[in-house]
């Protein structure tokens, strides 16, 4: 099991970048499969990025991919959403989680993450 705790979100004009870090702590960190998702008001959650245990797999969401870098520091126990161009569409509750699949992606449910954060909020608006 892991433990998550997001930090880094705010408010960022359009065309700015945010970077998101998600503490963990438990065992389980470094051969867990790493998730961000987000949850905008009225909308349902989504995938956003993810990242395989070594670091070397990743994959993100159409809306996020050129803008949005997602890498691990598994010495740090640590998993971070490097965010530019932000959009005012991105405007969100980002959530770290965690998953023991193999692989997930946006087709994933969010049923294959076992750990969650509490969230940070990103709003981008001018």
């Amino acid at each position: 099991q892991v433990q998550l705790v997001e930090s880094g979100g705010g408010l960022v004009q359009p065309g700015g970048s945010l970077r998101l870090s998600c503490a963990a702590s438990g065992s389980a960190f470094s051969i867990s499969v790493m998730g961000w998702l987000r949850q905008a008001p009225g909308k349902k959650r989504e995938f956003v990025a993810a990242i395989g245990w070594g670091g070397h797999s990743t994959n993100y969401a159409d809306s996020v991919k050129g803008r949005f870098t997602i890498s691990r520091d598994n010495d740090r126990n640590t998993v971070y959403l490097q965010m530019n161009s932000l959009k005012p569409e991105d405007t969100a509750v980002y959530y770290c989680a965690a998953s023991q699949r193999p692989y997930v992606d946006s087709a994933s449910p969010t049923t294959d993450f076992y750990s969650w954060g509490q969230g940070t909020q990103v709003i981008v608006s001018s």
